[in-house]
């Protein structure tokens, strides 16, 4: 059989092989590198309006003050939320809002929510039948979309001071 000049011989295909092995080594450790830890967004609930709603159903904007303790700007192009009352989901929310949170900064958004009627009546009943709890715990739950890594989940969790007229009396 005669010699192709054109084909590798053995030893170059496996130092071939060894270089692209090197090569490929490299750009994943360059690219993990690149992926630097990044501190968790806070969010806080600052605010509750409430916006027209269909048929039975209840809607409130919630005002989220979204604070960022990064070196970089946090981009974002769209929103999503659970609100959890007393352990049980109480509101849902979505949004295609896009916005940046700068770098060691904080920005106000607006997520409208929509409660459905059957969730108001389970957690009035919650109230009716529980303890007189001044206080009913809440856990917040969400992410901001976008970016090269597909977005950034949030939670916040904590308790909601009732008003006076919805606590039971002992």
């Amino acid at each position: 059989m005669r010699n192709l000049p054109h084909l590798p011989r053995f030893n170059d295909a496996r130092a071939l092989a060894a270089l692209l092995l090197v090569l490929l080594v490299s750009l994943a450790v360059t690219g993990c590198a690149s992926l630097v830890h990044r501190e968790p967004v806070r969010i806080n609930v600052v605010g509750l309006e409430p916006i027209p709603g269909e048929g039975m159903e209840m809607r409130f904007k919630v005002k989220l003050r979204v604070q960022n303790p990064n070196e970089t700007a946090i981009d974002f192009d769209g929103l999503a939320l659970d609100l959890d009352l007393n352990g049980r989901p109480f509101a849902t929310g979505v949004s295609d809002r896009a916005g940046s949170v700068p770098r060691f900064g904080e920005t106000l958004i607006e997520i409208p929510v929509s409660v459905s009627a059957i969730a108001v009546v389970r957690q009035a009943l919650g109230v009716i039948e529980g303890d007189g709890k001044a206080e009913v715990p809440y856990a917040l739950r969400g992410r901001l979309a976008g970016g090269l890594l597909g977005g950034m989940r949030f939670s916040d969790s904590g308790t909601l001071k009732l008003p006076d007229p919805l606590k039971t009396p002992r």
